[in-house]
């Protein structure tokens, strides 16, 4: 049995990951001063070559990351088999809540990043609210 919900939700966050991803991989400085700001967006670059280099590269890992697991999210949207479905869903509100807890303990200590923090906190629950709702109503359909 093939849920519709968990292809939409799979296809929209795999759309999402893989425009994040490409943007950070090569359109890094205009998406930084677009989210932070242009003085924070130029701490956030580094303050030497050396600094500046092993930050671009880390960067680019972060992006190339990001398209693949919006790739790996295309192929999976494709299962058919609800018990994964359900499983793959509660494995994604746990990596969605634990990016918000990160961002409430740690991220917000940093002094560049402390005004970006409940942007991105909002941003993780409600990717993790998307996957919340389609456990829902496959438990629904379930006990129904």
């Amino acid at each position: 049995m093939r849920s519709s919900g968990f292809f939409i939700i799979c296809i929209l966050h795999s759309s999402i990951a893989l425009t994040c991803g490409a943007l950070i991989m090569f359109y890094l400085n205009e998406i930084s001063v677009f989210g932070h700001g242009i003085e924070t967006a130029r701490k956030l670059l580094g303050s030497t070559p050396h600094d500046q280099l092993l930050i671009q590269i880390s960067d680019s890992f972060v992006g190339l990351l990001l398209f693949v697991i919006g790739f790996l999210l295309f192929m999976v949207a494709f299962v058919n088999d609800i018990e994964f479905q359900i499983f793959f869903a509660k494995g994604c509100v746990l990596l969605h809540v634990s990016m918000a807890l990160w961002r409430v303990f740690f991220e917000r200590r940093l002094e560049d990043l402390a005004h970006d923090w409940p942007r991105q906190f909002v941003g993780d629950f409600i990717l993790s609210l998307s996957w919340v709702f389609f456990l829902v109503y496959s438990w629904r359909e379930k006990y129904d």
